[in-house]
């Protein structure tokens, strides 16, 4: 038997982002089933806009949106946008007058208007989640339960669903529930609760979580990733991955992988070369011209949202996907006439691990070095390494089944290295996790780069793992929009869109409505406002005069480095503003 949640106790008050936060298996989606009343509790009570979930549920779901877990899993794809509106609109009883406003607002403030007419199964996973949120507020409810919204869409998108939340808040009054894995969002939520195997950790305004460490606070502020860690572990400094420094490069270390170099690699060349690789399915264009190259102890950041194309180039770079076009070197073997050298050249390990549940640690680490051709002494060498790297001493004789999360996904890192592959390939490696198991994942791959000269691959949706790698590249739709060290990409965009002036006020929305006639491209993360500039010392001075003639008293105006998403988000807006002139 498996509590899901347990004791969880919390208040969520009107007119509130309040965010659920915690990994996979935290307990967040039981919590919002709960409420929705779509799910009973074994014990406990709850009680939604007044109303008693246990006793009244259909009586709530008048009141409540509700947004399932998945992309788009509330919609129909042979329904159109507009289709979708009035669907939902009859299903919740909305009035035709009614409806007429509320669609003109939703297709607004989604900017999903010029797609009104199209099929759903033709939408980006962005546009499916706005439609799915909209359709949610068709009845504009009291309440908005979100579950992982944002999870695998694009950071534009990501960040104009957050702007939509923000402004049914403040212009609506609506109170929001949201959960998430991503604890970079927490910023743009009101209070939140932290959560881990089903227990509530603490509730707190995210400014004011440093309070919550015990004994005496730090040299640096902490954030709220270490406040989360402490909580789970009683230990206050946990240390942090390590930063980049400069990738092994061609310099000999103590380990040398075994498998010999491939006959087309060259001193000093990179381990991974990508030039104008190409992937078509049909008419559909899933990769096009892609160009990068990866060195020895790099570790390279591939990051997009789903249906970008990360997912089929590092098929394409793996030997299971014929490239259309272009040309493709792992470890010097051509990904196209040597798909059998590349797979032995690498390890790769997926999403889900791809572990088998029913034996223990030491049986799937004998199955996959058997895969790898390894036996005798030398397999039980390699396997004693990997136990020991990945800290997996104690948990040897567990089944993969019985593994908590972070231990799962060390499992299948080293099953991954058993063979001691020169390139490692890891999809989405930390996705669901907790923030301890991923400072203890990053920690291990560093050592992979710096210490063995593995050269690493890794996607991910986490912006603050984007920071980790020694570069990036940001794809979408098949393109490659940004190459380059993550400062030098943040500067790029800068130079593009302007540098970030943070404002905070206790008088939100009135800050917010004094801003947003002078500065329309203002974002907000919560409830700091991102004003951006040419000119910082003049605008901080322009900010502080409107907020003065809005009579707002209390403000706090300051520069700081423009954040990863919003990067990622200018730098596609860019593009495509590129391609529309074009």
């Amino acid at each position: 038997r498996v509590e899901a949640a347990s004791d969880v106790s919390l208040t969520v008050y009107s007119g509130e982002i309040f965010g659920l936060l915690g990994p996979d298996g935290a307990g967040k989606s039981t919590i919002i089933q709960v409420l929705a009343g779509v799910l009973l509790p074994t014990r406990g009570g709850a009680f939604v806009a007044g109303i008693d979930v246990l006793r009244d549920p259909e009586r709530v779901k008048a009141r409540i949106g509700y947004m399932p877990q998945g992309l788009g899993l509330n919609l129909y794809d042979d329904l159109t946008v507009d289709e979708h509106l009035r669907f939902f609109a009859e299903l919740r009883g909305v009035p035709e007058d009614r409806f007429r406003e509320h669609r003109a607002t939703l297709l607004e403030i989604t900017r999903l208007a010029p797609a009104a007419g199209r099929l759903a199964r033709h939408l980006s996973g962005g546009m499916r989640q706005k439609l799915g949120l909209a359709s949610a507020l068709i009845h504009l409810p009291d309440v908005l339960l979100l579950d992982e919204p944002t999870t695998g869409v694009d950071p534009l998108s990501r960040r104009d669903f957050w702007q939509i939340i923000t402004r049914l808040t403040r212009d609506q009054g609506m109170t929001v529930l949201v959960s998430t894995p991503y604890l970079d969002e927490a910023e743009r939520c009101t209070r939140v609760a932290l959560m881990a195997r089903g227990r509530l950790l603490a509730t707190t305004h995210p400014e004011f979580a440093p309070a919550l460490l015990p004994g005496p606070s730090p040299e640096s502020e902490p954030t709220l990733e270490d406040v989360f860690v402490a909580l789970m572990t009683g230990v206050q400094n946990v240390p942090h991955p390590a930063p980049v420094a400069e990738p092994a490069g061609s310099a000999p270390t103590a380990h040398e992988p075994a498998l010999p170099p491939g006959p087309a690699i060259r001193e000093g060349a990179p381990v991974i070369e990508v030039e104008e690789l190409t992937k078509r399915f049909g008419t559909f264009t899933a990769v096009d011209g892609v160009t990068f190259g990866v060195h020895r102890g790099e570790i390279f950041g591939f990051l997009g949202p789903n249906g970008a194309g990360k997912t089929t180039t590092i098929k394409m770079l793996t030997g299971l996907l014929r490239p259309t076009g272009g040309r493709g070197l792992v470890a010097g073997y051509d990904v196209r006439s040597q798909p059998g050298a590349v797979k032995a050249a690498i390890g790769y390990m997926s999403q889900r691990f791809s572990l088998y549940p029913d034996l223990t640690v030491n049986e799937n680490l004998g199955l996959y070095a058997r895969i790898y051709g390894l036996s005798g002494p030398r397999q039980r060498a390699r396997q004693e390494v990997v136990i020991a790297t990945a800290g997996l001493a104690e948990w040897q004789s567990a089944l993969a089944r019985d593994l908590p999360l972070g231990i799962r996904q060390r499992l299948a890192l080293a099953c991954a290295i058993l063979h001691e592959p020169r390139v490692l390939f890891l999809d989405e490696p930390t996705s669901g996790v907790d923030p301890l198991a991923r400072r203890q994942f990053w920690d291990l791959i560093a050592t992979l780069a710096r210490g063995q000269g593995v050269t690493i691959l890794v996607t991910t949706h986490y912006m603050k793992e984007a920071e980790l790698c020694d570069r990036l590249a940001l794809i979408h739709q098949g393109r490659l929009m940004a190459l380059g060290k993550p400062e030098a990409i943040r500067r790029e965009a800068e130079a593009r869109r302007g540098r970030v002036l943070e404002v905070m006020s206790p008088q939100f929305g009135e800050a917010a409505a004094g801003l947003e006639s002078i500065y329309p491209d203002l974002t907000f993360l919560g409830r700091r406002i991102h004003v951006f500039t040419r000119d910082p010392e003049g605008d901080r001075q322009r900010v502080v005069d409107a907020l003065t003639r809005a009579r707002v008293e209390r403000v706090d105006v300051r520069e700081v480095p423009m954040a990863m998403d919003e990067v990622f988000a200018t730098l596609i807006e860019s593009e495509a503003g590129s391609r529309a002139a074009a």
